[in-house]
This record gives C-alpha cells, structure tokens and sequence, in this order.
C-alpha cells in the first residue's frame, strides 16, 4: 500500500483540503450524508466499502471535523455521523463534481438523475465561478496574488 502524504504544511488550499477529503470513498460519503444517511450500515450499503475502510474514512471525517459523531436519532443505543458546519460547506464540492460527472461521464442516451432545488422542482444551474462584479471567470481568468 502507498503512504499518504500530509499536506498540511503546504500553502496550498487544494492539497491540504485533500489530505481530509481526497480519497472517493470518503466524497461518497460525505454525497450520502448529504443524502440524509447518518448510520455506518447505510453508508456501507450505499458505497459497498468494507467494514474496515469506512471505519477508517468515517473516523478520518471526524478527526479533521468534516462530521461528528452524534447519539441516534431514534433514541436508540446507537451513534449517527452528521455533517458538522465545516462538512456543509463541501455542498458546492459535491455539486461541482456532480455536475462535471454529468457533463463528462454518461454515454448519449444514459440519462444521469436530475438534481433539483427542492421547493421549485427545477434543475439545479451549473454552478460558475463569478468575478466581483459578476462576470464568469474561467482559469484564465484568474490569478494568485500575495498576501500584504
């Protein structure tokens, strides 16, 4: 198996975000927790990962505070994992990639589910990045600049 990296130390956003949520298994899920999952048995049902890996990914999320650990919802002896604040700002994460997976995975004719703004019932827009005025920037539209 390969060693994993820490970026914690880097001063880029992109690889420290990565060292808490740069593996599939956890950005499934952090989709299924979106989904309203909450108990280790669904998200292992919904993803299919081993007892062992998602023990490890779940307790990865809490250790960087993507999710906690909560008493059940039911009342029961159990825990469920809830997305905490620092969880719920992956929401647009999570769209980004579904969207480019919509755009740039299905075959014509294969019809992906349709993600829809609950109230309305109407698609969801592509998501853009937008300049202070709201001009749509694209990469090169943007650039690094010094902190003063």
């Amino acid at each position: 198996m390969v060693k994993r990296i820490c970026h914690g130390a880097t001063n880029c956003p992109v690889a420290r975000s990565l060292d808490a949520i740069g593996d599939w298994w956890s950005l499934l899920i952090i989709r299924d927790a979106f989904r309203g999952r909450r108990r280790f048995g669904a998200f292992q049902k919904s993803t299919g990962a081993a007892k062992n890996i998602l023990t490890t990914r779940l307790r990865g999320l809490v250790d960087y505070g993507v999710m906690e650990m909560v008493p059940a919802s039911d009342g029961s002896a159990y825990q469920e994992y809830v997305l905490t604040e620092k969880g719920l700002d992956l929401f647009p994460v999570v769209i980004a990639l579904w969207q480019w997976g919509e755009k740039h995975f299905f075959e014509p004719g294969e019809t992906p589910p349709v993600l829809r703004d609950r109230r309305r019932k109407k698609p969801i827009p592509e998501l853009a990045v937008l300049a202070a005025d709201g001009r749509r920037l694209r990469h090169t539209g943007t650039t690094l600049m010094p902190q003063f």
